[in-house]
């Protein structure tokens, strides 16, 4: 299970450090995409599958299935991590993630997210006074 947050800089090269207790769970070659709320998603090769064949069940029929897929898998790159445990993000990621100097990498269960500092700080600080509901909500769903 991924969980933390870091903060790391993105270099001039679109390459940025990932937390040597995240490198280790996600293996050699791991998968990065666009996310949601403006981030990027980043998953080991093995949830990855688990994330397709789940897809592979969405009907085609449907705009809403064709939308998402085009959305989240054709930003989709296998990457590796460098010898000084840097990821080299492609220049199309790093403009929908609007990565510039600062970012935020966080472990959120089966996946990283990557953020631009400020897009971090605005998500949290939007959504702060609302996470006692969601959890009151989320959980009245579920046996804990």
């Amino acid at each position: 299970m991924f969980m933390g947050e870091f903060h790391h800089n993105i270099d001039d090269k679109a390459r940025i450090v990932l937390p040597s207790k995240f490198r280790d769970e996600l293996g050699d070659i791991f998968v990065v995409t666009r996310g949601l709320e403006g981030c990027l998603f980043v998953y080991s090769k093995k949830e990855w599958e688990n994330i397709i064949s789940k897809l592979k069940t969405l009907p085609f029929t449907k705009k809403d299935a064709r939308a998402f897929l085009r959305f989240f898998l054709s930003g989709a790159i296998e990457c590796q991590v460098d010898k000084q445990g840097r990821v080299a993000l492609p220049t199309p990621l790093v403009t929908y993630a609007n990565l510039k100097k600062e970012c935020v990498v966080i472990g959120v269960n089966d996946r990283l997210e990557i953020w631009s500092n400020d897009a971090f700080n605005n998500y949290f600080n939007d959504n702060i006074d609302d996470i006692s509901d969601l959890a009151e909500d989320l959980f009245s769903r579920v046996e804990v």
